[in-house]
């Protein structure tokens, strides 16, 4: 069950952008099953990114690095070993939307390597 309301055109939008990025992979020899590494970058205030990224093994990820922008917003990548699987993505986006709205910050995107299952 959800612990924040979700704006519906909002996760419709990250679902089909989800769409583009889970092609891509596919198109590069993906094997949705392989767990690796699901990078999530959050932008937001100063405040809540550090409060964000204090609370990231909380959330069940793990906090890779800050960044600045140059207009004073703050970035936070978080990390979770997970399968690129549609549903998998899925659910994980909804979490991140999750994250934004408890946290006051942005979700901007998901990404990860294809696992093809051969050795690089």
């Amino acid at each position: 069950m959800s612990v924040a309301k979700i704006d519906p055109a909002l996760l419709a939008e990250e679902l089909e952008a989800n769409e583009e990025v889970l092609t891509a992979l596919a198109e590069n020899g993906d094997i949705s099953t392989i767990v690796r590494g699901i990078d999530l970058h959050f932008k937001g205030s100063q405040q809540n990114i550090e409060i964000l990224a204090g609370n990231a093994e909380t959330l069940g990820f793990r906090f890779t690095g800050f960044a600045e922008y140059e207009d004073g917003d703050w970035a936070a990548d978080l990390q979770i070993d997970s399968m690129s699987d549609r549903e998998t993505i899925s659910q994980l986006t909804r979490r991140a939307l999750e994250i934004e709205i408890l946290h006051a910050v942005e979700f901007d995107g998901w990404g990860c390597h294809a696992e093809t299952g051969l050795a690089d």
